[in-house]
């Protein structure tokens, strides 16, 4: 998970909210593909819980997600801060292989990709198998994780696992060769790296690089 960022909400959004009978089920065609590339837009183009990269131009190829779920919040149902955009989380498949917002349903979370205290980064850790966890191993952020959100489902970890094994070995490869200060240097450019966008897109699985990384960084430091 990454933290989100949100820009302006799309005018045509607002203009859509201040309607009479405005609902988020009678959204036009055109402002919800507005709405759509802004939550892209922001997010850099990865799901806002799994990190898998969004699919521009296929369909479906993403879901409005509301944080808040319209059946118990559906005051937010037309609120910016409260959409994010998620993979489609293999649905229509069974439920041990559903994802993301289609797995989590009407579920509700207290891990946020939209907060700032704490920035959701802060509260995850990675391991060289891929899998997500509490970075204080605390068991209710760790159920949302597993049941909730089910993102330590086998190919998402095999995503993130990927990821930081080529991290890694940079990282490995790197350590032979350089003295402390130089190899410092190497991890903050790879680190610089991984928070840079490509025509607006964050990598895959970004966060996974970003918590090894910085965690290198930090026991190098000393």
């Amino acid at each position: 998970m990454k933290q989100i960022v949100k820009n302006a909400e799309p005018n045509s959004l607002l203009q859509h909210r201040a309607s009479q009978f405005a609902n988020f089920d009678n959204i036009p065609l055109a402002t919800k593909e507005e709405l759509r590339q802004s939550l892209l837009s922001e997010q850099g183009y990865i799901c806002c819980y799994c990190m898998k990269r969004i699919p521009e131009h296929t369909s479906p190829y993403m879901k409005v997600e509301h944080y808040k779920c319209q059946d118990n919040f559906g005051a937010l149902q037309l609120t910016y801060t409260n959409l994010i955009g998620a993979c489609t989380g293999n649905e229509g498949q069974p439920k041990i292989k559903q994802t993301c917002d289609t797995k989590k349903g009407n579920s509700e979370l207290t891990i946020s990709p939209n907060s700032t205290l704490p920035i959701c980064e802060t509260l995850f850790k990675y391991n060289a198998e891929g899998e997500i966890s509490s970075i204080t191993d605390n068991a209710d952020i760790n159920r949302q994780l597993n049941e909730v959100l089910n993102l330590n489902m086998q190919t998402l970890k095999d995503g993130r696992r990927e990821i930081y094994l080529q991290v890694q070995g940079r990282v490995i490869q790197e350590s032979k060769k350089s003295n402390k200060a130089s190899f410092v240097k190497f991890l903050e450019q790879e680190k610089a790296k991984w928070l840079e966008r490509t025509e607006n897109k964050h990598r895959p699985y970004c966060s996974v690089a970003l918590y090894y990384l910085t965690k290198k960084i930090k026991s190098n430091q000393n």
